[in-house]
């Protein structure tokens, strides 16, 4: 086998799909622990965090596009026309079973990776010249986190909800424990994905208070719920801080991370689909994809992009530590008074220096003794040796 990708998610699979489109002599295996490819979740990102060539790959992939989305705050709430794309784990499956089906292995449980093969549960060992793992985030004392936590559920209506396009963010509910706020696609004229999410210090979940939270929601916006199509549910990790050497170094040498597993997410809105496109971008570019090359190529590719950010986590560190937790939304809300294109930028990973100057300038909405003590970034998790 030339390469077995350890976890079929989205960073996995938008790398076997491009190199298998480029590549189509290249043996390559797929193993997913569960009964499908991609699980249960919902991708999304907007058009302007892409390259056109990037937009026209995922293109098949899409399950819904709007051209324009909302957001909500108790101070304002604005249209932007940026556009918005969503993929479906359901999507993803359909795809990847056209283009790959003979290469993809569910139900099939790992229980060790090395550089040149894997074993799984029960015994069988597969021989690779290379080894992706992307089974998702590890903890890890090498890295500093707070938590993007949501319980999504996808509600059948009895009438129509009137939405045309995404609300990514409607802080108008009350605020508890963190920045609160619910987040809505219109998936057609009576469907709606409806996700309570927290950006909280901790990784709980309390499932059955956020289906309380979510009902309450619907009511609110006077939507009769017929049924829940399905539910969906995400701890996803934003970053404050961290020593990304260390934190690759967990990985077995020689085999290539990839995904939350590479550290790849916009440290704070958690979006993840713009990094596994661009890390699927540099994997195909690669002349060289033994083991060592794949995964010296994607380490580097990880730690870059690590170490470009530090602006971001800055303001993660305001965020989670300078402000109350229950006026976390009020830093969100000032953000959201920016220029349209900045804030595509910043959506994007494209800040310039103007951009960066223009969000941090004026008067902060938090304490500023608190500010200056977030300057700092530590290199390791609170508590850890």
């Amino acid at each position: 086998m030339d390469i077995v990708f350890v976890g079929a998610g989205l960073a996995n699979c938008l790398m076997a799909a491009r190199l298998a489109a480029q590549r189509p002599g290249l043996h390559m295996l797929l193993l997913e622990a569960g009964e499908s490819v991609g699980g249960n979740h919902s991708w999304s990102c907007h058009d302007s965090d892409l390259t056109a060539a990037q937009r026209a790959f995922l293109a098949p992939f899409q399950s819904y596009g709007w051209a324009g989305h909302e957001v909500h705050f108790p101070a304002f709430s604005r249209s932007l026309k940026g556009g918005y794309a969503t993929i479906s784990s359901e999507r993803m499956a359909e795809v990847m079973n056209e283009r790959l089906c003979a290469s993809i292995r569910t139900n099939a449980r790992v229980a060790h990776v090395a550089a040149d093969h894997v074993v799984l549960e029960g015994g069988e060992r597969i021989a690779a010249r290379a080894v992706v793992d992307g089974r998702g985030p590890v903890a890890s004392r090498h890295l500093d986190l707070g938590y993007q936590t949501f319980l999504g559920q996808e509600l059948r209506l009895s009438r129509p909800h009137g939405l045309t396009r995404p609300v990514i963010m409607d802080a108008r509910v009350e605020q508890l424990g963190g920045y609160r706020f619910v987040y809505v696609l219109p998936l057609d004229d009576d469907t709606v994905l409806v996700e309570d999410t927290y950006y909280a210090d901790g990784p709980d979940l309390p499932t059955d208070v956020l289906r309380g939270r979510i009902s309450a929601y619907a009511a609110a916006q006077g939507w009769a719920v017929d049924y829940v199509v399905r539910e969906e549910d995400g701890i996803l990790p934003i970053a404050l801080g961290g020593d990304v050497d260390a934190f690759l170094a967990e990985t077995p040498s020689g085999v290539a991370p990839a995904g939350l597993r590479a550290g790849l997410f916009h440290p704070t809105t958690g979006y993840s689909l713009p990094d596994a496109m661009a890390l699927a971008d540099t994997v195909s570019a690669l002349k060289d994809l033994s083991g060592p090359a794949l995964s010296a190529a994607v380490r580097a590719h990880a730690a870059a992009a690590w170490n470009g950010r530090g602006f971001f986590r800055l303001l993660n560190r305001m965020l989670f530590r300078a402000a109350d937790p229950q006026r976390r939304y009020t830093i969100l809300q000032r953000f959201y008074g920016l220029s349209e294109d900045l804030i595509a930028r910043f959506y994007a990973d494209r800040l310039t220096l103007a951009d960066k100057a223009r969000i941090l300038s004026g008067r902060p909405p938090v304490s500023v003794f608190r500010a200056l003590s977030c300057l700092v970034e530590t290199k390791a998790a609170p508590g850890s040796p």
